[in-house]
């Protein structure tokens, strides 16, 4: 009808019309499951871009692949395999089934009968998608509400997702709003057959979500398939490939892979370009180094040295520790205060002016210095991040990290015991800035830095406090400090570190 089309003209925008161009923009859970395992690699769907340029954000923004389609057309299928064949480290998949918004009582008793309709636009959060899309695209992290198919609510848990190389989101309405069409990079439609649709409509609302049959038929033949006729199938037009026959056309899959992996010729600095452009400058003012002192000078002496025990290595670490955190705290803000002492006297002091203090350890070395953070700090609050260098890429990349919650208001203590490039250390600091932590409420400690890694940091984070007992000026073509301190992790722990493991001091802070 001329109504129909009318509400598609103002719902989409016109054919070859010009889309204005895009801005480049820059940038409490555990780690999300694996999306795919083959017999090769693992494909994880919780990542972040492993390499961010020398101002600390993501050298280019994520590629965002829209799939639509009907109901079962196998938009998920066709979305796994595009997601094996690209073979890229890091994906996420985004079902736009997460983003029903939230029913009312009535809706619910609706929902019960098959009488609601959830193939209509209005049943989609479509500002809650754009919006989690725009952050997801710049490499920020995003909490997905989880659906619970069989009640027709939004669970109380969410999940959290990280930025990735490559976005796919799929869903029947994946192009059904203007705000989101510009979000997506490459637009795909996956066409299949409507009677296979209902049928593997059937299989799936019984099996998974336990429905009756009859249930199912009522509901597809009053809401899906006029939905499909109505605002679905006209956005095929809209679409920059169609995939006829859906998981079954590997010829078009081919060609979809060949086209994003055009689009993702990402420039992937050098790691020692990082720094290079800072390597003559003098030493950053946020820079603190701790005094030299004959005892101070007397410990490195212990803890350099190659034939030193490993009694002798933990004893000595853990004292140079205690004295860094120390060093650390003096460096937080205070305010005056005044206090009775028991005499009845005023004694005019100071006193802690945040509102709490965090610490974050790197994995696995960082953790080491846990315990001189709570020998000297009451009640401080420790989170841990994990980030291992991919041995195909030699890239630094997210696994794991545990936050408290309301951190953004502490003032953070981010511990790892030596830096060399600073890769590690710069991927952390963007994932304390991604949970919303004040830059310069960041104080990153190191037993031992190479200059390479102070000014990267520096340079990267201007406002982020760098805080050490020694920087060394030189790194070997190993990324490895020199005259430097050793594989840290292994002396420490006393361990020969696995070919897949990297400790910072090793490929990890590289």
């Amino acid at each position: 009808s001329n109504s129909s089309a009318e509400s598609l003209d103002r719902l989409y925008p016109a054919v070859g019309s010009t889309k204005p161009p895009r801005k480049r923009t820059t940038s409490q859970c555990k780690s999300e499951p694996p999306l795919l395992r083959t017999s090769k690699r693992t494909i994880y769907t919780a990542g972040r871009p492993p390499w961010y340029n020398e101002h600390g954000t993501q050298s280019k923004e994520a590629f965002v692949i829209g799939l639509g389609g009907g109901s079962a057309s196998g938009k998920t299928t066709v979305a796994t395999m595009i997601i094996e064949a690209l073979d890229v480290p890091w994906v996420v998949l985004l079902s736009m089934d997460s983003f029903y918004k939230v029913l009312t009582k009535q809706q619910q008793e609706q929902a019960a009968s098959n009488d609601f309709n959830f193939d209509h636009p209005d049943a989609f959060d479509f500002d809650l998608i754009i919006a989690t899309l725009k952050k997801l695209k710049q490499g920020k992290s995003v909490k997905i509400p989880i659906y619970d198919f069989t009640t027709h609510s939004r669970k109380k848990e969410w999940k959290t997702l990280y930025g990735a190389n490559v976005i796919i989101f799929e869903g029947i309405m994946a192009f059904a709003d203007k705000e989101l069409l510009k979000l997506l990079d490459l637009k795909i439609f996956v066409d299949t057959d409507s009677d296979i649709r209902l049928v593997r409509r059937l299989r799936r609302d019984i099996s998974e979500r336990g429905r009756d049959i009859e249930g199912v038929i009522k509901q597809y033949n009053k809401f899906v398939k006029p939905a499909f006729d109505q605002y679905i199938q006209p956005t095929m037009r809209l679409a920059d490939i169609v995939v006829p026959r859906g998981s079954g056309n590997t010829v078009a899959i081919d060609l979809i892979v060949q086209h994003v992996h055009s689009q993702l010729e990402e420039v992937r600095a050098s790691r020692a370009a990082l720094a290079s452009a800072h390597q003559c400058h003098p030493l950053p003012q946020t820079l603190s180094v701790l005094k030299s002192t004959p005892q101070v000078r007397g410990m490195h002496t212990i803890i350099r040295n190659k034939e030193t025990s490993r009694d002798e290595f933990i004893f000595y670490s853990k004292r140079l520790m205690r004295l860094l955190i120390e060093h650390a705290l003096s460096l937080l803000p205070f305010q005056s205060c005044t206090v009775q002492t028991p005499q009845g006297q005023d004694y005019e002091g100071r006193t802690y002016s945040g509102k709490q203090i965090t610490g974050v350890s790197i994995l696995r070395a960082g953790e080491t210095m846990e315990p001189a953070l709570r020998a000297v700090c009451k009640d401080v609050r420790i989170g841990t991040i994990l980030i291992q260098t991919n041995c195909n890429t030699g890239e630094p990349e997210l696994h794991y990290l545990r936050l408290p919650k309301d951190i953004s208001e502490d003032h953070v203590i981010l511990m790892d015991c030596t830096v060399s490039t600073g890769a590690a250390a710069m991927m952390a600091v963007r994932v304390l800035l991604d949970h919303d932590v004040p830059e310069d409420k960041i104080f990153l400690l190191s037993l031992l830095m190479a200059e390479m890694g102070v000014h990267s940091v520096a340079y990267a984070f201007p406002r982020v406090k760098i805080i050490t007992t020694a920087v060394d000026k030189k790194v070997n073509d190993l990324f490895r400090i020199i005259p430097g301190i050793g594989n840290f992790g292994d002396r420490y722990f006393g361990t020969d570190a696995p070919p897949d493991w990297s400790d910072d001091e090793d490929a990890l802070s590289t």
